[in-house]
């Protein structure tokens, strides 16, 4: 099994009076983006749990979090603590985001549409541990 899981920088452009941070997606993505979503108001942290087709290009628009990834060889903690961080997350990638900062805001760009069924989520570690392993 081939996991991809990247943490990126998003091009950021200083003006005269603002910041803009460009997503040419063809430099963050191998996919065509089905869905965006976007995460405000947390006061949480999200599930934690992998898909079996999904894959998410996520970016931090205002505040910080701490991604908790598991790339097929345990859990690790990933700071994204600025608009210029983003993190790419492939399919059986194992990923939940926690610790959000006041006012924060998480955008989701996804390569699938909303599957309510949740057929495409691996919910269970222990399940996902199996599966990567083999």
């Amino acid at each position: 099994m081939n996991l991809q899981f990247k943490k990126l920088k998003v091009d950021s452009k200083p003006g005269k009076n603002s910041v803009m941070s460009v997503l040419e997606l063809q430099n963050y993505i191998d996919f065509d983006v089905k869905r965006v979503y976007y995460t405000t108001n947390i006061q949480g942290d999200t599930s934690q749990h992998a898909h079996r087709i999904e894959k998410e290009l996520f970016v931090m628009i205002q505040g910080s979090c701490i991604a908790t990834i598991d790339k097929g060889d345990g859990l690790e903690e990933i700071k994204i603590e600025s608009p210029s961080d983003a993190i790419y997350v492939g399919n059986y990638i194992w990923h939940g985001f926690k610790d959000f900062s006041p006012g924060s805001v998480l955008m989701a760009l996804s390569s699938t549409n909303y599957s309510p069924d949740r057929s495409d989520y691996i919910e269970d570690y222990s399940k996902y541990e199996e599966k990567v392993k083999n």
